[in-house]
């Protein structure tokens, strides 16, 4: 008895899939994407789709600041809601009258400001924030701390865009804000988590006066090098008194010693 063909066409270049979460050598079932593939796809859309959605679970993240010792601020954005931010991105840029009024009720407490303003945002995927923003500001507070920064409180915005850092930044007189921030998902990232960087922020500026660190996650940049070269940002912005598309991120990064050596780090 002969054996039956398989239905799916073997691909020859199926060896790359080892080295990168791109789609391809599917390979192809008639004309076709093999049943697998197929499904596959339509559940990596269905994760963006609800990374998007998630409510941002700003309390447990408050909460496990606080065992930390962090003190947190709690404001919203002129979105009211999820519907709203999504199809009014201009609200998602500035606070709420309310929200506007306790910044500057803190910044009364505290008129010397702060060398850097922190800002956490749930953006288009509050997973990456949920996932990535903890581990990330341990790596990065310990360095800050190190180097003698003053952090603010960690103020958490809901329904917020980029750069609604800058308006924070401002409020609480900081020289410098990060905004952590949920990417919008991809089909391969629904919890990539973006850092952007600002020099003397204040209400107005585009992306051109910020720097990002962008990727953050456990399959993409490490949180140990996000910080490394978020210092390296800071340090470098004090000095030259700018950021964004005229300071280039030319960190060095820090590499292991060990038998083998990344070439592409050479």
């Amino acid at each position: 008895m002969s054996e039956s063909k398989p239905t799916a066409t073997p691909n020859p270049w199926q060896e790359l899939r080892r080295l990168t979460p791109a789609r391809i050598a599917l390979g192809r079932a008639g004309t076709s994407l093999p049943t697998a593939a197929h499904l596959d796809f339509q559940f990596a859309h269905a994760q963006a789709r609800d990374a998007v959605h998630l409510p941002f679970d700003h309390a447990a993240l408050s909460a496990a600041l606080a065992e930390r010792g962090r003190e947190t601020l709690l404001v919203h954005s002129a979105a009211a809601d999820r519907h709203t931010y999504l199809q009014r991105p201009d609200l998602g840029r500035r606070l709420d009258p309310e929200s506007a009024a306790l910044l500057r009720r803190h910044a009364e407490a505290h008129p010397q400001g702060y060398d850097l303003a922190v800002v956490i945002a749930d953006g288009l995927s509050a997973l990456a924030v949920q996932r990535h923003a903890l581990p990330f500001l341990e790596r990065m507070e310990e360095q800050a701390q190190a180097e003698g920064w003053s952090l603010s409180p960690v103020v958490l915005v809901q329904q917020g865009r980029v750069a609604v850092g800058d308006e924070v930044g401002e409020l609480l007189r900081a020289r410098m804000v990060v905004i952590l921030i949920g990417e919008r998902p991809g089909l391969s990232s629904p919890d990539s988590l973006g850092l952007y960087f600002t020099w003397a922020p204040r209400v107005g500026l585009n992306d051109a006066y910020r720097n990002c660190i962008s990727n953050v996650r456990l399959e993409g940049l490490s949180y140990g090098t996000a910080a490394h070269r978020l210092l390296y940002l800071m340090r470098e912005a004090c000095r030259r008194q700018l950021s964004g598309v005229q300071l280039k991120d030319e960190a060095e990064v820090p590499i292991l010693e060990s038998g083998t050596r990344n070439f592409l780090l050479e």
